[in-house]
């Protein structure tokens, strides 16, 4: 039976060392991008996709995530005492635009067991896993490409980016069985960071997935073996490779402009590239570049505005 996908899950219990120290206190799916954290960012992006009903995966460290999107009834009274009406309707659509659950990890290491955890909260249907991390600026949302394929194919779902091959030891990265068209592929597994030598494909796996129950049960697979041998990681990109193995699995090449803001050059150049497409801090911001460009009046680099991408 076919079953619509209703529910996400957004894993934030990571430690956030790529952007150490400032993640020290402050969780890296706070940092902001504009006036907007990166998580609120991916909420948006599920919601404006037709699904609201989340569930965060978080840790004791990550307080800031709850406090952000939960009401504020003394601070709504203030702003509209203010006549701040206009940032208070603001706040009040934060923290009402989804249904969210926070679940608290537990388990072994690895990106597996927040979505196994998620899992048992969400029950026996198929659900959506996005990494805040990863911020899209496209026309139709990564989540809604995601949830295309998944309605054109009924099997699991992952998003896919064109890469430079030699940068496939930090991506899982695909083994494409066929091309499909509408940049859909059918996948025989999934490589975790090979060499660029060993690369099977030139398409990187990135923060988006369909998951099945299908996958949630190789991850309780894997996490049984992981009481025998407890060194190992439970990996969602492993849960997947094992489907693969015997079931349809596929990935969706995502139309759009992909930022990695779990490391300091993505985080800036998502920040840069959002404050070049505001209408009001855009043209500003054009100008300073002009201005400082350099004693011989060129602009300085990305100063047209273009958005350079991973």
């Amino acid at each position: 039976m076919f079953l619509m996908i209703r529910k996400a899950v957004i894993p934030v219990a990571g430690l956030g060392t790529r952007l150490l120290p400032l993640t020290k206190a402050l969780p890296k799916e706070m940092l902001p991008i504009l006036d907007k954290p990166v998580l609120q960012h991916t909420i948006e992006e599920l919601v404006n996709s037709g699904i609201d009903d989340v569930t965060i995966v978080t840790s004791t460290r990550k307080a800031l995530v709850q406090q952000h999107f939960a009401p504020d009834e003394d601070l709504d009274f203030r702003l509209r005492a203010d006549g701040k009406s206009a940032a208070a309707d603001a706040l009040q659509e934060v923290t009402s635009m989804a249904r969210i659950t926070y679940l608290f990890q537990d388990g072994p290491y690895g990106n597996g067991t927040p979505v196994l955890n998620a899992a048992r909260v969400v029950g026996d249907e198929p659900f959506m896993v996005l990494w805040p991390d990863d911020v899209f600026t496209s026309e139709v949302p990564r989540a809604q490409q995601l949830l295309d394929a998944y309605e054109r194919t009924r099997a699991p779902v992952l998003s896919l980016m064109p890469m430079d091959p030699a940068e496939s030891h930090r991506y899982g990265v695909p083994v494409v069985r066929e091309e499909l068209g509408g940049g859909l592929i059918r996948i025989d597994g999934l490589v975790e960071k090979p060499k660029p030598e060993d690369a099977p494909s030139a398409y990187a796996a990135i923060g988006g997935y369909v998951v099945t129950p299908g996958i949630v049960a190789e991850l309780e697979r894997m996490t049984l073996r992981h009481r025998e041998h407890p060194d190992g990681e439970i990996a969602l990109s492993g849960a997947i490779h094992e489907h693969a193995r015997n079931n349809p699995v596929f990935g969706q090449v995502v139309a759009g402009t992909w930022w990695d803001t779990g490391n300091a050059l993505g985080y800036l150049r998502a920040q840069f590239a959002a404050a070049l497409a505001h209408p009001e801090y855009g043209p500003e911001l054009r100008r300073m570049a002009l201005e400082d460009g350099g004693q011989d009046g060129r602009p300085a680099p990305g100063a047209d505005g273009a958005a350079a991408g991973r």
